[in-house]
């Protein structure tokens, strides 16, 4: 009893932590861009600097956060559903399928001018919203349902092979959509405004409801799907429902920021590194850290190479990967240790 106090307490701290690191990164950035600090000093007497600051920096901190959070969500329910620590938001296609449907709107955008009134009106970050959602139909089908968790994990590799590699015909057909192709794939919070942070903090809100209601479903299916039944468990209808929540928030991350890597997959574990937790508590803290994570992956990218900007995709797949491998060192010489 007092070990899962201790686990409670430590879980709680964390929770605490990284709410009071995202409001210190929420100034940092607001402070960060090409002209300085002194848009935030001058805010109040300028209209020039206060639009800089309440337009452009506040809501692109803010959506690095929403897009983090919804990105850490999804992550720590697919590792529990798949229960696999590899897994990532991406599993079932969703990258591929929005990267294809970036790529066709680009085309047509440029190409056919009977499709051009539709899609400007459903616009980029719908392509690539439909896109992620048609790719996770399209495994579901392929998958025959979410009864068989490999089936459905290996029908979501397939489709994003597939896509990916259409996307990519798509852009060897059309060379001109290419730099624009470019930026959506590297990932950037750039162009997100006060409008598409309600709504991704409005996704973000569903999906963490749903998602902690359906919490123990992941913790049965960590002890086996044999365990998870024998609890009275509908254990189809809930993972259809944790598969609907992890295509929602991907879907929602991508089309606002684009493809960016390892912070759904880097979330879960640095939370599990720190804290053993049930799922609830875990969904909660991997979405706090997954905001925490690009929120201050998009601040040093602002700020490194300052007045430009690094894609802050590019640095996550740099910060992810080095993490992942440090993590993998210390596994191995852990083992090694063990066996000595």
């Amino acid at each position: 009893m007092t070990d899962i106090f201790r686990q409670q307490r430590v879980a709680y701290l964390l929770g605490v932590s990284l709410l009071l690191a995202s409001v210190t990164l929420l100034l940092l950035g607001a402070s960060v861009g090409s002209t300085g600090f002194e848009s935030v000093l001058n805010a109040w007497n300028d209209p020039v600097a206060l639009q800089i600051v309440w337009d452009i920096r506040l809501p692109r901190t803010l959506g690095a956060w929403t897009a983090g959070a919804l990105l850490g969500l999804a992550g720590a329910v697919a590792q529990g559903l798949f229960r696999n620590p590899l897994a990532d938001p991406y599993l079932l296609g969703s990258a591929s399928g929005a990267s294809l449907g970036v790529s066709l709107a680009l085309v047509f955008f440029g190409v056919s001018p009977f499709a051009t009134q539709w899609l400007v009106r459903l616009g980029l970050t719908g392509a690539a919203f439909a896109g992620a959602v048609g790719a996770v139909l399209l495994t579901l089908m392929l998958a025959k349902g979410v009864q068989h968790t490999l089936r459905l994990l290996l029908a979501g590799v397939i489709v994003g092979v597939v896509l990916g590699a259409f996307a990519s015909l798509t852009m060897l057909m059309v060379p001109e959509v290419m730099q624009a192709m470019q930026a959506f794939m590297l990932g950037s919070t750039g162009f997100v405004g006060w409008t598409a942070c309600a709504l991704m903090a409005a996704v973000w809100l569903g999906c963490m409801v749903v998602a902690w209601m359906l919490s123990q479903v992941l913790d049965g299916l960590s002890l086996g799907e044999a365990t998870a039944a024998s609890l009275g468990l509908p254990l189809p209808k809930m993972r259809a429902a944790l598969v609907a929540v992890l295509a929602l928030a991907t879907g929602t991350a991508v089309a606002q920021t684009g493809l960016i890597a390892f912070v759904g997959l880097a979330a879960p574990h640095l939370v599990r590194s720190v804290a053993k937790t049930t799922h609830g508590r875990l969904i909660f803290l991997s979405s706090l850290m997954g905001g925490v994570l690009l929120m201050a992956a998009d601040t040093l990218a602002r700020w490194l190479i300052a007045p430009q900007e690094l894609p802050v995709g590019v640095l996550t797949a740099v910060l992810g990967g080095g993490y992942l491998l440090w993590l993998m060192h210390r596994s191995t010489r852990a083992s090694s240790g063990a066996s000595l």
